[in-house]
Parts: structure tokens; C-alpha cells; sequence
């Protein structure tokens, strides 16, 4: 037996229907968590393809590695994201443009990261081709575009990503690192002045210059969210909330307890912009447990009417995975993560009502989670230091 059998409650991430992810333990339901996103979205399925997901339909999504599917999935959290591009998936589109007339749409085809089809261009050009496309106005931000590349022919080299006549710079991989398979290729830039096109600019070693190129994204932030695809018109993609509002009150120990999350974020986030996980009770302005991503660093921390206790864990670090055990009582804090010793830190909690709550945000429905839950996991006692490291191994 592990001490994942004797959690008080276990979100891992594998079963879910419309508006709701369900919970392993407990088995009765009350560990079910409400999932809401009023549209569509998209994830990676078990078998590696770009999918659509409905209305309140979480997201497990199968991070690939070298286009290989995770064995496990993560859920997938969101913030509201407009892909500007008009038309995403079809380089046939009015809005593909070829400003310099130097590459030709084929008819063959090659196979999409959705498993249809999308067809492939030829750049008549080694160097200085431009797929240039069209049909937005946005204002000075930071933006990110991405777009899934496939190199055809294998003498794709490098190349350039502007938003306008800004950027000048290689995405990320670079053009040339993509190699055979699909890769989705990512540049944040931010503009000055408002910008009506974007540039994809791929080089060349060879005589036959082809590429495949779908999925391709203009948001607003900066970084890179899952696909939004666009068929005609900007898509907005709506924001991903998953939480139990009540009736925790059996299950969460107000006095004690451990939260563990095995999470990745996308971002370090600001003092001004971050996200929390909250065990709370949701009509007092304290008596919360929280973990976040705040200021730049992981934190743990507690809430009560003895006031504000928190611990920082460690710096934060974007699209890294973390694991943090948080154990917490009248007197002390104790956090470990990924595996190192726990630390213990002197407090004074002194909760004046009940935990009833589990939220991916803060007690009211704000600073919603961004990034991906492997899996959060609560136990209604302090563990011990050791099984703190047991659990963040």
C-alpha cells in the first residue's frame, strides 16, 4: 500500500464527461470536480493528434516528445486566447498571401497533425521567400505566433518569423531543426504600432524547397497556448475553470492536513498576475491553504485568523514539472519538492471556519490556474518529512 491509497482525496487525471473530472479517491463522488469552458478546445489526444474538445469538456492532453504521445495525461488549464489569424489550417486561403510570388501550393498533400490532410508549398527561392498572412489589424502588445512545420524534402536550414516588420528573428525550434516529423514552432515578439500580416520566412540547402505548414496562431500574451482553429474568422478560445465549490466539509481537515500537485506552468508569473490552487472556505476572507504561482516563485501558504504564513518553495520556472507536498498545522509548515528534504517553517494557524472548498484559483473564482495538473492529491493529516520526500520523488 502507498500513500496515494490512503488519500483523503486524489485528482489524477483520467476520466471525465461533459462538466465534470472525476476524482480516484473518494470513490462516493464528492471528490468530483466541476469542469467549465463555454466553447471549444483543443488538445492532444492518446494517440497524438490535434482534437477538438467540446463546451465544458476538460482537456487531458498527451504531451508529445519527438512526436511520441505521453503515456499519461495531464489536465489542461487555459486562460481566454483570439487566434487572429483568419483562416489557420488552409494554406489556400485568401489571407495566404505571397507578396514576392516565390512559392507555389501543390496538390499533393501530406498528412495533418489532426490526421486529415493539408497541402504542401514549394518555395522557388532557397532564401527570401515570404508566406505572408493577411487580414487582421492589432494593436502594440506582445504577441506569439505558432504554427505546426513539416520539412518535405530535408533541406529546410533556418529561417525568420516577423509580426509586420517586426521581429526578424528565429522561432523556436529553429526552421531548421524540425526535421521530418510535424513540430510546432513558436516566436513571441512584442510590436510597436499596429500590425496587419505576419511573415513565415523558412530557408534552404537544396533545389527542391518544400515545406507543410497548418495550425498557424497569432494571440495576444506571451506564450504559446494549444491550437485555435480558425476557418474564415479570429476564434476566441474561452477560459478553462475546474473546481468543487462545497461540501468538502468530510473530507478536508481545517486543523491539518497535506496538499500535494505535481503541476507545470507555462510562464513565471508577476504579483500582478498569477495563479493559485485553494483549499478554502469560500465566505471568510481567510482560512485558506493555498499553493501559487506568485511573484516569480512557488509558495505554500496558509490563511487564518492569525494572519497571512507563507513559505517560498522555490524560483519558478516556465514549462518545467514540479512536485510539492504541503503539510500544515497549528504550528508549523513543512514543504517538500521534487524529492529534496522537507523544510519546516515556526507559524501560528488559527482557522476560525470550516475548509469546504477545492479550487484551481483563489477562494473566489479569480487568478484561475494556467498550465497542466498531473495530479493534486490531499490528506486530511500532517505526513512526516519522510513520507513528504516519498511523495515528491
Amino acid at each position: 500500500m502507498g500513500l496515494k491509497d490512503t488519500a483523503s482525496l486524489a485528482l489524477i487525471p483520467a476520466a471525465y464527461k461533459t462538466s465534470k473530472i472525476y476524482s480516484a479517491i473518494p470513490t462516493d463522488g464528492d471528490g468530483d470536480f466541476t469542469f467549465t469552458r463555454s466553447g471549444n478546445a483543443t488538445r492532444i489526444n492518446k494517440a497524438g493528434l490535434v482534437e477538438t474538445m467540446g463546451t465544458n469538456i476538460g482537456r487531458l492532453n498527451y504531451d508529445l516528445t519527438n512526436g511520441t504521445p505521453a503515456s499519461c495525461p495531464s489536465l489542461l488549464l487555459e486562460p481566454q486566447r483570439t487566434n487572429n489569424i483568419l483562416q489557420s489550417n488552409d494554406p489556400s486561403g485568401a489571407n495566404w498571401t505571397d507578396p514576392l510570388s516565390r512559392w507555389t501550393l501543390l496538390t499533393d498533400t501530406t498528412t495533418a497533425p489532426d490526421g486529415g490532410t493539408v497541402r504542401i508549398i514549394e518555395l522557388t527561392e532557397s532564401g527570401g521567400s515570404l508566406i505572408r498572412l493577411t487580414g487582421f489589424s492589432i494593436a502594440a502588445a506582445t504577441y506569439t505566433v505558432s504554427f505546426y512545420i513539416k520539412d518535405i524534402d530535408g533541406n529546410l536550414t533556418g529561417g525568420n518569423v516577423d509580426i509586420g516588420d517586426e521581429g526578424s528573428g528565429a522561432p523556436s525550434p529553429a526552421f531548421g531543426d524540425v526535421g521530418s516529423d510535424w513540430v510546432r514552432a513558436t516566436r513571441t515578439i512584442t510590436t510597436t504600432g499596429t500590425k496587419t500580416h505576419i511573415d513565415l520566412q523558412p530557408t534552404f540547402s537544396g533545389s527542391t524547397n518544400k515545406v507543410a505548414i497548418w495550425g498557424v496562431q497569432l494571440e495576444a500574451g506571451s506564450y504559446a497556448t494549444s491550437l485555435i482553429p480558425t476557418s474564415g474568422s479570429a476564434v476566441t478560445r474561452t477560459v478553462d475553470f475546474c473546481f468543487i465549490n462545497s461540501g468538502l466539509q468530510n473530507v478536508l481537515n481545517t486543523s491539518e492536513g497535506t496538499l500535494f500537485v505535481d503541476v507545470e506552468v507555462p510562464r513565471v508569473s508577476t504579483s500582478g498576475s498569477y495563479e493559485r490552487i485553494a483549499l478554502t472556505d469560500q465566505t471568510s476572507a481567510t482560512d485558506r491553504i493555498l499553493i501559487d504561482n506568485f511573484g516569480g516563485n512557488w509558495r505554500a501558504l496558509t490563511l487564518s485568523s492569525a494572519g497571512t504564513e507563507a513559505v517560498t518553495v522555490r524560483s519558478t520556472q516556465a514549462n518545467t514539472r514540479i512536485k510539492i507536498a504541503f503539510a500544515y498545522s497549528s504550528s508549523q509548515i513543512r514543504v517538500s519538492y521534487d524529492g529534496n528534504d522537507a523544510t519546516t517553517t515556526s507559524i501560528s494557524y488559527t482557522p476560525s471556519t470550516t475548509l469546504e472548498s477545492f479550487k484551481f484559483s483563489n477562494k473566489d473564482g479569480g487568478n484561475k490556474w494556467q498550465g497542466k495538473i498531473y495530479q493534486a492529491i490531499y490528506f486530511d493529516t500532517a505526513l512526516t518529512n519522510a513520507e513528504l520526500k516519498q511523495l515528491t520523488s
